[in-house]
């Protein structure tokens, strides 16, 4: 598991499971065993930290960036494939702007 991944993750009953973006990668031994993801919704509202990506793994929506959380590697089940180096850009720059950094 590496940052720029998508994957099928488990995020319990509420979330269900959907694709999500890691921005973190595997941990280290000495850290805690989560992850950093940014899921992908298709119920669109149309606001302005909605980032439509299209990939043909993907259902038609976006990665919410108001829904940034870490989840235990155990929830992640399944590999579905990379953003390139220009859309994983797209995402960063995206949060610079929303954490005002």
């Amino acid at each position: 598991m590496n940052a720029g991944e998508i994957w099928q993750v488990d995020l319990g009953l509420a979330g269900n499971v959907r694709p999500c973006l890691l921005l973190t990668g595997y941990p280290n031994d000495d850290e805690l065993a989560l992850v950093t993801i940014i899921p992908h919704t298709t119920a669109l509202r149309g606001n302005r930290w909605e980032v439509s990506i299209a990939k043909p793994f993907l259902k038609s929506g976006a990665f919410h960036l108001q829904q940034i959380q870490s989840v235990p590697t155990v929830r992640l089940m399944r590999r579905l494939g990379t953003l390139s180096a220009g859309d994983l850009k797209l995402i960063h720059d995206r949060l610079r702007e929303h954490f005002g950094m």
